[in-house]
């Protein structure tokens, strides 16, 4: 049986005629040991047709088609326009060879076409693929190589498909500036505490909240300007008109010395910076927890938007943390104490960022240990369902928060939770209620639209000849035929002799059956009714 090779290029579609297979011999070894040779290998492979590719878009396109397994129109067309035809209701005495075994498989059901994809295959084409550009005269090495390069990085970018909702890596920008905000907003406000209170020193000890006392440096300047008409303003500001009726009365016996004009700009200008700054930071945390919600909303409902955001980036992605098994991921942040603990032999830590949590913090010192443990397991479930999960509901971290909520009224009350398998099962049926739900409104929204259309075909049936008209309906039918079985034994007791004049007529057998059936269910009869009716049929049967 004849061989023919099929090669995918950067350039095109081509197609070899392993003719010579017997020279180099036709096993693998041997055909790997003929390959470095150009002369030999030649003697067995030569070129049976070529077709290139019109354009790098279409190179694309039928590199993104082999990929996935699908051939293409135009390598349908390539092939049945160069291989034998084989005659008709016969088999071909030829196969084809393919490197990738799924296009081979759509292949063959398309054309009917048989393909082989084995290692022996494989070898040949390695060696085609080696001396590719010595089997075509007109393509030159270097532009072969600028074709692959292209083809390569247009592939390359294409292939990186992901959904722009759930790219983790915003995640780990937002939480590391977050942090970054923290830090400087304090050292900042810090900063306008001491420079401002040069001024006006009980302003410190009367306001705590470094952005409240930012907006009264930025809104004061000279203390003593204020007066009692500022009070409203300042309690506004503050949010306790007490409070401000104290800053007011500290004003005018201040200690604090007087500051030049230029001072106090300069004063309220960095006021003003760092109000800048702790509003961003708000929108900052927003944005977080929008993100949060939209990448992993499950380990987000049980474990909090910020830590879940820092462990995902301490992990470097989410899909990194849904590999990490629970204990890693139990003292993730605390390297240094584990690899410490390790090389002293003292005792390993028993949690790392986890301990952020409000979990950890309500239970008990001797519990400790054993509530980061489990509310590892737990946010190492929630991670993986995340990652790997199609649809995006918080349904199992809820789920899963219940669980930890009970697992700390047992250590603490001894109340036994539930088992991990009636949670899921739970979880899993509150899921497809909210996809029935859906359903359900997506029926009810096509029996809206089903109903328009019955009312319009409605409006279309009385233009229709009165034949179809006067068709019953079949619910009428019915109600017909339930009046007719409860008369039909009356009428049986009435009319004895309409039984043989049904005869005469020709009326068949079954519908006197079914009619009897009828009506004994519908009338219980007695012995001497049975036997009456015996004697009628005896009297037909002679009369007949």
């Amino acid at each position: 049986m004849a061989l023919y090779l099929l090669f995918e290029s950067a350039s095109g579609y081509g197609l070899f005629h392993a003719y010579g297979i017997d020279e180099i011999g036709q096993s693998v070894d041997a055909v790997r040991a003929s390959i470095s040779d150009l002369d030999r290998f030649g003697k067995a492979v030569k070129l049976a047709a070529f077709t290139p590719f019109s354009s790098a878009v279409d190179a694309l396109n039928q590199c993104n088609a082999i990929s996935e397994g699908i051939m293409t129109d135009e390598l349908r067309s390539f092939l049945e326009l160069n291989l034998p035809k084989p005659k008709e209701g016969k088999k071909a005495k030829y196969s084809l060879g393919v490197v990738e075994p799924k296009v081979g498989s759509h292949i063959s059901e398309v054309t009917g076409i048989p393909c082989q994809s084995n290692e022996f295959v494989q070898e040949l084409l390695r060696g085609v693929r080696l001396h590719f550009d010595r089997f075509i005269s007109e393509l030159k090495k270097s532009d072969l190589e600028k074709a692959q390069l292209g083809l390569g990085h247009s592939y390359s970018r294409a292939k990186v498909k992901f959904n722009v909702n759930r790219v983790d890596n915003m995640v780990i920008q937002a939480i590391f500036l977050l942090d970054t905000l923290d830090k400087d907003i304090n050292s900042f406000s810090m900063r306008v505490r001491e420079w401002f209170s040069w001024h006006f020193p009980e302003l410190v000890k009367i306001v705590n909240d470094n952005y409240i006392y930012a907006k009264l440096a930025d809104y004061i300047e000279d203390k003593s300007k204020l007066a009692e008409t500022d009070i409203e303003k300042l309690a506004d500001l503050i949010g306790d008109e007490d409070k401000a009726k104290e800053v007011v009365e500290a004003a005018k016996a201040s200690m604090g010395q007087d500051l030049s004009e230029v001072d106090l700009i300069n004063v309220k200008q960095f006021a003003k910076r760092v109000m800048n700054l702790s509003e961003y930071r708000k929108n900052l945390y927003e944005y977080l927890v929008t993100k949060m919600n939209d990448i992993a909303p499950n380990l987000t409902s049980l474990i909090g938007e910020v830590v879940g955001a820092r462990l995902i980036s301490h992990a470097g992605s989410l899909s990194n943390l849904a590999k990490c098994p629970a204990s890693t991921l139990q003292i993730l942040g605390a390297e240094k104490a584990l690899f410490r603990a390790l090389k002293t032999r003292g005792n390993t830590p028993k949690y790392g960022l986890i301990f952020h949590s409000s979990f950890i913090g309500r239970a008990s010192t001797k519990n400790k240990g054993r509530m980061a443990r489990y509310l590892a397991n737990k946010c190492s479930i929630a991670s993986r369902i995340d990652c790997y999960s199609e649809s995006a509901t918080s349904v199992f971290g809820q789920k899963l928060r219940e669980q930890v909520e009970e697992r700390l009224d047992f250590y603490d009350k001894g109340v036994a939770p539930r088992k991990n398998l009636d949670v899921m099962k739970a979880a899993i049926d509150s899921m497809v209620n909210e996809d029935g739900e859906k359903v359900d409104a997506s029926a009810k929204k096509s029996k809206k639209k089903k109903s328009k259309s019955e009312v319009d075909g409605d409006a279309m049936d009385l233009d229709k000849p009165s034949n179809v008209a006067d068709e019953a309906e079949p619910g009428t039918e019915k109600k017909k035929k339930k009046k007719h079985k409860l008369e039909e034994p009356q009428e049986q007791n009435s009319a004895p002799h309409a039984n043989g004049d049904a005869e005469e007529n020709g009326t068949p057998k079954k519908k006197k059956k079914k009619n009897r059936d009828v009506s004994e269910d519908a009338e219980p009869k007695t012995a001497t009714e049975g036997k009456k009716k015996k004697k009628k049929k005896s009297k037909t049967e002679d009369s007949d």
